[in-house]
């Protein structure tokens, strides 16, 4: 039997970071991941060269049942917070649109990097070991790993979510918490491509790439992205783009999509414009979007018409149908194809340090929780400020 002062399960950003930051308080801390390199997942983030902050950092980026759970550990872990470590990791960055902080290193060195201060700080770090068996007895845990058996009076879950299998990524972590008595509530495939029904009218565009602005219907009604407008993309099944990934994370099975495929003008203001009277509906519509889509979303009977020609209730069909296109997805691509997932952990059980309110000494950090970012680098940054929330709490909790 090993003693450490904590346990950390999962060696991804979150569980990289909190070994770190634990082991730099003082704890003796042992790392330990069941495949056998650390933060995989986190060397294919931002298609290998790691989205790993945003500028822009509030609940609104943010989804789960409590989204505003989020709001003390990003004031503590910040932006210029998330920066400072990448400039004593050496890494150096960019920023790209919508505030996106992206490295300039692959993310597979940010990832080496983050393991080799973990263990410079003093972590011991396990890998290619599963865990056997987890069990709490008096104030202590007791973990299996393979061969190794590890005691700590604190563990740290840091798992991550099942999306994106393909890396190894499960739901062993928010298994294990329900073991211990959490409440789970359940993954859905989140940052995912839209699969469309059939009888799409849309369908046959695939390739054609535009500007829109998507709202997603829920039980409190139409909610859009706080970004407003951002690039949607149709593939052969449906809708993806950043666009698309973000409104897929809110959207749940049987709600509806509206899609404003010109967000950047008012059609029915065009549509008074003098000299614009004289346009085809479809060539009025073609000259501010591709071709093929002004087709397909122009009523077949007023495509070929004259602007002019068009009275009222036409008019407003048309606006209708170009700025409120609205559809029922049939479903997403799912898990395989999710950058990440909604659910996991009820935030409503943790307290402010990211412990457990049910069982002491037991925290959790990263995408195991039921709090998923929107597209831009808010999970890894959730995954940093967490980590970094659980680590001065276990640290304070020891003392």
């Amino acid at each position: 039997m090993k003693y450490f002062d904590g346990i950390i399960l999962g060696a991804g950003p979150g569980g990289l970071f909190a070994a770190r930051e634990a082991a730099r308080r003082g704890l003796s801390v042992a790392l330990i991941e069941a495949q056998d390199r650390a933060g995989r997942k986190l060397s294919m983030a931002g298609g290998g060269m790691g989205n790993i902050t945003n500028r822009n950092l509030s609940p609104a980026y943010f989804t789960g049942e409590v989204p505003e759970f989020c709001k003390g550990a990003l004031r503590r872990f910040g932006t210029s917070d998330a920066l400072a470590l990448l400039a004593e990791l050496r890494i150096p960055w960019e920023e790209r649109d919508f505030g996106q902080i992206f490295c300039l290193e692959p993310a597979s060195v940010l990832a080496r990097r983050m393991q080799d201060a973990a263990i410079s700080s003093g972590a011991m770090f396990f890998s290619g070991a599963p865990v056997r068996e987890c069990i709490r007895e008096g104030e202590a845990f007791h973990i299996s790993c393979g061969q190794h058996r590890f005691s700590a009076p604190q563990l740290l879950i840091a798992c991550g979510s099942p999306a994106c299998p393909q890396s190894g990524a499960g739901d062993s972590g928010a298994r294990l918490a329900a073991r211990l008595g959490h409440r789970i509530i359940p993954f859905r495939p989140a940052l995912v491509p839209f699969v469309m029904p059939q009888d799409w009218p849309l369908h046959g565009l695939e390739g054609i790439s535009l500007p829109a602005r998507l709202s997603v219907d829920t039980v409190d009604g139409p909610v859009a992205d706080p970004c407003d407008v951002r690039s949607v993309l149709f593939t052969h099944r449906g809708l993806s783009g950043p666009g698309g990934l973000v409104a897929s994370c809110r959207w749940k099975a049987g709600h509806a999509l509206t899609v404003d495929f010109l967000p950047g003008d008012n059609l029915r203001e065009l549509m008074h414009q003098t000299g614009n009277g004289r346009q085809l509906v479809r060539t009025l519509l073609a000259r501010r979007m591709p071709a093929r889509l002004a087709e397909r979303l122009a009523p077949q009977e007023l495509a070929g018409r004259k602007v002019a020609e068009l009275g009222k209730k036409d008019r407003e069909r048309l606006c209708s149908a170009v700025h409120a296109h609205r559809v029922v997805p049939s479903g997403t691509e799912g898990m395989r194809r999710a950058e990440a997932a909604s659910g996991g952990v009820d935030v409503r059980e943790l307290g402010p340090g990211m412990e457990s309110r049910l069982l002491s000494g037991l925290f959790f950090c990263g995408e195991v929780m039921d709090m998923t970012g929107l597209l831009g680098g808010y999970n890894i940054h959730w995954a940093l400020a967490s980590a970094f929330a659980a680590s001065r709490a276990m640290a304070a909790r020891k003392k």
